[in-house]
């Protein structure tokens, strides 16, 4: 089953940790073994799999993408201003793919999954899709 999951972002640059979310999907699926793919629908929202203990690395992972890809540059020309955030989506990336072994996600111990918003406000779509084997 594919699960279109609808989240409401704050600020125009965020990781939101959806990693509780998934696991509660995975246990309605009831599933044992597989993978789970979470995919973003928007070309200036993306997902990522990174630490989940300090959030000073979502703070410093958000602060370093900005020196990147500052928000403004002159040379832009994309006419809705944000091509700072289809950078950081495709840097980022749109999906990421967790295997499932003993009905658990196989994640490390600080690791978490991550709806990163790089163009909010706004309300958003990311689709999770469970794949047994």
């Amino acid at each position: 089953m594919l699960y279109k999951m609808n989240i409401r972002t704050n600020k125009r640059d965020e990781m939101i940790e959806v990693t509780d979310e998934v696991e509660r999907l995975l246990a309605e699926e009831d599933i044992q073994n597989g993978m789970v793919v979470i995919h973003s629908m928007h070309t200036t929202a993306g997902i990522t799999i990174n630490e989940n203990a300090d959030p000073d690395v979502k703070r410093d992972m958000l602060m370093r993408l900005d020196e990147v890809y500052p928000w403004e540059h002159p040379k832009d020309r994309h006419a809705e201003g944000n091509t700072a955030s289809h950078l950081k989506t495709s840097t980022v990336g749109t999906s990421q793919t967790v295997f499932i072994e003993n009905g658990r996600l196989l994640l490390g111990t600080w690791q978490g999954i991550y709806f990163c918003e790089f163009d909010g406000p706004r309300q958003r779509t990311y689709c999770v899709k469970f794949i047994e084997n």
